[in-house]
């Protein structure tokens, strides 16, 4: 695969990622949580680095289960600081355990794969950059997004780390128009009312 998005590469797990997961709508609630965190993880920090520990984060987090974290407290945080194998930042662990108990709310009100498609009436956003220089980091919605998971009870949840989520997960097709994956993902996009019958 040649012209990917600028910055899949040079390394191969980038590019896997790049290839295989990222802008591949995703429709499972504990999933887009996952993938939430992971982001806010991020925050402040690239990419690869959180790619390249995921799988220390899955196991040291207990397979991002929200409904077993969101029973965690003191003596768990102090555990995971421990854990070099992660992101030792007490704010952002606590806020992981703090982002499951807001989970476990939406999740039982309306569902948080609901709560998130809804923004986008159940359809991928697609964009039709061909220069990543003029993807924007944030925009209107994801301010809008931001505020009302804040509203929620979530953290590590801004604008720009809820543009990066929505890329990651498809509610926005960022590939650009270059890329061999933009159509590919535009064409994974699930019929809303398959993926919920009785509607958004």
């Amino acid at each position: 695969m040649t012209d990917r998005c600028g910055w899949a590469g040079p390394e191969q797990i980038y590019i896997e990622y790049h290839d295989t997961e990222w802008g591949v709508p995703e429709y499972d609630s504990r999933t887009l949580w996952e993938k939430l965190i992971l982001d806010g993880f991020q925050a402040g920090l690239s990419w690869i680095t959180i790619l390249k520990k995921r799988e220390n984060f899955r196991t040291a987090f207990a397979g991002f289960d929200p409904n077993l974290i969101a029973t965690w407290g003191d003596t768990e945080v102090e555990l995971l600081l421990q854990d070099a194998g992660i992101i030792r930042h007490r704010g952002k662990i606590e806020a992981t355990i703090t982002n499951a108990r807001a989970w476990q709310k939406i999740e039982q009100s309306d569902g948080f794969d609901r709560f998130l498609w809804r923004y986008v009436d159940g359809v991928p956003l697609t964009t039709t950059y061909a220069d990543r220089a003029l993807i924007p980091t944030q925009s209107p919605l994801t301010v809008q997004i931001s505020k009302d998971l804040k509203k929620a009870g979530f953290k590590f949840c801004g604008p720009t780390i809820i543009y990066a989520f929505m890329e990651a997960t498809g509610l926005i097709n960022n590939h650009l128009t270059t890329c061999p994956r933009h159509v590919p993902c535009a064409t994974f996009a699930r019929d809303p009312k398959e993926v919920w019958p009785e509607g958004l």
